[in-house]
C-alpha cells in the first residue's frame, strides 16, 4: 500500500463517525399502503427500476446455520407473488444447507438512493420442478453452463480450476441446444410472515411499516425507527 493510499484510508477512518446522509423522504403513512404487501413491493420496485437503481432486484439474504451462525449475501429476486419471493441458487450451496437446516430466512431490497428499503422474513420452501424449468430456459447459455460447472460454496485450487471446469462444461454441452436445469440446482421461496417497508425521513425519523401475518390474515402495524 504506497504511503498516498494510507494517507486516504486513515482520513477515510477518521471520518466515519461524521459520515452521514441527511434523509428528506416525503411521509409515508398507513394510508399510503396498498391493500397487499406484494402489491407495494411490486409499486416500490417498480418506482426503483423507473429512478434507475442499479439491479432494483437485488436483495440481501440472511441465513443462520443449524448453530446460529449468520451469513449473509447478495441475491436477485426471481420471482414475486402472494406466495412469496424466489431466488435460485445451487441446492449445494452454504446458503441452501443454512435454509435446509433451519427452513427459514430474510431478505432486505437496499435502495439507498431513495433511502427505502424493505425487509421480507419467513418460512422457506424449494421452488417446484416447473417452475424452476420454467425461469431456467430464460437464463441466457452462458449462465446455464456457469451452474453447471460451478461447486458453488466449495473450496477450489485457484481460478484455473474454476476456468477448466467451464471448459469441460462448454465441450459437454457444444451439441446440446436445450441444457437442462442440473438436479443440484433450483428456486428457494421465502413465505413471508412479515414484510417491512422502511422510508428515511428526517433527523433519523423515519417511517417503518409492517405487513403481519395472523391466523386472521394480514394486519399493519407502525414501528418505531
Amino acid at each position: 500500500m504506497t504511503p498516498e493510499i494510507e494517507d486516504q484510508v486513515e482520513d477515510a477512518v477518521v471520518r466515519l463517525p461524521g459520515m452521514r446522509v441527511a434523509y428528506d423522504g416525503a411521509a409515508f403513512d398507513e394510508s399510503a399502503l396498498a391493500a397487499t404487501w406484494t402489491d407495494q413491493l411490486q409499486g416500490w420496485l417498480n418506482q426503483a427500476v423507473a429512478a434507475g437503481i442499479a439491479e432494483p432486484n437485488a436483495m440481501v439474504l440472511a441465513t443462520a446455520d443449524a448453530e446460529g451462525r449468520p451469513s449473509s449475501r447478495t441475491v436477485l429476486c426471481k420471482g414475486l407473488d402472494e406466495r412469496g419471493v424466489v431466488f435460485y441458487t445451487n441446492y449445494t450451496s452454504a446458503k441452501s444447507h443454512d435454509l435446509t437446516a433451519t427452513r427459514y430466512a430474510s431478505v432486505t431490497f437496499p435502495w439507498y438512493p431513495l433511502h427505502r428499503q424493505v425487509h421480507v422474513r419467513g418460512e422457506v420452501e424449494k421452488v417446484g420442478v416447473k417452475e424452476t424449468a420454467e425461469y431456467w430456459a430464460q437464463r441466457p447459455r452462458g449462465s446455464q453452463l456457469g451452474a453447471w460447472a460451478s461447486p458453488q460454496s466449495r473450496v477450489v485450487d485457484g481460478r484455473r480450476a474454476l476456468d477448466n471446469a467451464l471448459h469441460g462444461i462448454e465441450r459437454r454441452f457444444a451439441d446440446v441446444e436445450r441444457i437442462p436445469a442440473p438436479p443440484h440446482w433450483g428456486g428457494w421461496r421465502i413465505r413471508p410472515d412479515m414484510v417491512e417497508f422502511w422510508q428515511g425521513r428526517e433527523d433519523r425519523m423515519h417511517d417503518r411499516l409492517r405487513y403481519v401475518r395472523t391466523d386472521d390474515g394480514w394486519h399493519i402495524e407502525r414501528v418505531a425507527p
